[in-house]
């Protein structure tokens, strides 16, 4: 993601949207190791912005413009987004792109096609 906001983020706006955690220790699918930080789910709004921290820190994306999505995960709901996705929204406002869901449907190469594609396309009015 980093190098997708380093190629495109003067032509696009970029926006991490941090959603229910993934991989929690207490899980269903807690992982350990590489890299990643070992957390517990949050269950109040303090501790998911805590934790979205430090996943952005372990990810090196935390110079990435980042939302948190509330404790109900309305947003991860809304864009059937967990464990993680890609979406990107076109000039007219659509959904341009949804890739899979991750971590096989995560494919930021897809996603960085789809942009140059979007800058690319004339919006009729």
């Amino acid at each position: 993601m980093a190098e997708l906001y380093e190629k495109h983020g003067k032509d696009i706006q970029f926006l991490v949207v941090y959603i229910k955690e993934a991989h929690a220790l207490d899980s269903r699918r807690p992982m350990t190791g590489r890299g990643a930080p070992l957390v517990q789910e949050p269950v109040t709004w303090g501790e998911r912005q805590a934790v979205a921290k430090q996943c952005a820190a372990a990810m090196e994306i935390e110079h990435l413009p980042t939302i948190i999505d509330e404790i109900d995960d309305g947003v991860g709901a809304a864009y059937a987004a967990w464990p993680d996705r890609l979406f990107l929204v076109g000039k007219d406002g659509k959904i341009a792109y949804s890739g899979g869901r991750g971590p096989f449907g995560f494919k930021p190469e897809q996603l960085s096609s789809a942009i140059v594609k979007e800058l690319t396309r004339e919006v009729r009015r």
